[in-house]
């Protein structure tokens, strides 16, 4: 007995320790944002086109089956489209600005998702949800009023984490009639084929296209198959094996990785006024507030079961 507890706590330990992994790899992907040289709708051609072939290539390796139905196709193809456009204005974000201030902005996406979720899964807004927010835009209007210069990263980082909300609340629909990685799997694949058609009528598959630096090539690779294909397939193996408690918090620590990162590689370029961290507090902590909350009255309800 005592040698089975130590084996279950180990192997915890071993995920937890793997969640974090995870965590600091998304948190990554703003980075390879910036080095990448090519612009925010190329960049993400090029990332789905990759992640998609590790995925299929998973696929054929683990003989999974490739069945898809209609309403499916058409359910994923919506979501695809939502997840490329949330990409490519995350990107545009870092271009535009920088790490910090795309990644302090996309965590207002737990709070878009707060109000979207109650059209969904048809519940009243709270009221606490409504005042979490407007302590998260007051911390926006402190980082916008000292950092005036990245007005248009914001916008787009706020474009792009209310499409992050809306892709997170409809797989949540999703998840319970489908398999997480054919969802990701499909989603992808349509994402690449909308991006496609945009690329095609614009004219923008030239040779110059594919003629990229040897390093864009390299970053690319990784953001596609590490950051994308590989982060996905580890935390759904993870999530299997932690609460959902220890991965919401987990995960709250990726601008806090990205941040860090990006003042390590960047220096003075991701250095911002004393004023940008004040308001950059605010929001994070009012993010992980939020999730401290949701998470202790889902355990109030289950007790009283």
């Amino acid at each position: 007995m005592p040698f089975i507890f130590m084996s279950s706590q180990e192997n915890k330990l071993k995920n937890y320790l793997l969640l974090h992994l995870i965590v600091f790899i998304w948190g990554f992907t703003a980075i390879l944002g910036k080095l990448i040289s090519i612009e925010a709708i190329a960049l993400v051609w090029f990332r789905m086109v990759i992640a998609v072939a590790c995925i299929g290539g998973y696929f054929l390796i683990t003989n999974k089956s490739f069945k898809l139905t209609r309403r499916a196709a058409i359910e994923f193809l919506i979501t695809g489209t939502i997840i490329a456009i949330h990409w490519i204005t995350f990107f545009k974000a870092i271009k535009v600005s920088n790490v910090s201030v795309a990644l302090v902005t996309m965590s207002t996406g737990a709070f878009f998702a707060s109000l979207i979720e109650p059209i969904f899964f048809k519940r009243r807004v709270k009221l606490l949800e409504i005042i979490l927010g407007l302590l998260v835009i007051f911390g926006l209007y402190i980082i916008f009023s000292f950092e005036s210069k990245y007005k248009l990263g914001i916008v787009y980082a706020l474009i792009s984490a209310f499409l992050s909300a809306l892709f997170a609340v409809l797989n949540g629909l999703f998840v319970k009639k489908y398999e997480a990685d054919s969802i990701s799997f499909y989603q992808l694949l349509f994402g690449v084929a909308i991006v496609s058609i945009y690329l095609l009528f614009s004219s923008s598959f030239t040779t110059s296209f594919f003629q990229l630096l040897p390093s864009d090539w390299l970053y690319l690779f990784i953001l596609g198959s590490i950051c994308t294909a590989y982060a996905f397939i580890a935390s759904v193996k993870v999530m299997k094996y932690l609460t959902p408690y220890t991965v919401m918090l987990t995960i709250n620590l990726e601008p806090v990785y990205a941040i860090i990162l990006a003042l390590l590689i960047f220096k003075e370029k991701e250095q911002m006024n004393i004023e940008f961290y004040y308001g950059a507090f605010i929001v994070l902590f009012v993010v992980l507030l939020n999730g401290l909350v949701k998470n202790s009255s889902k355990i109030k309800k289950k007790l009283q079961r």
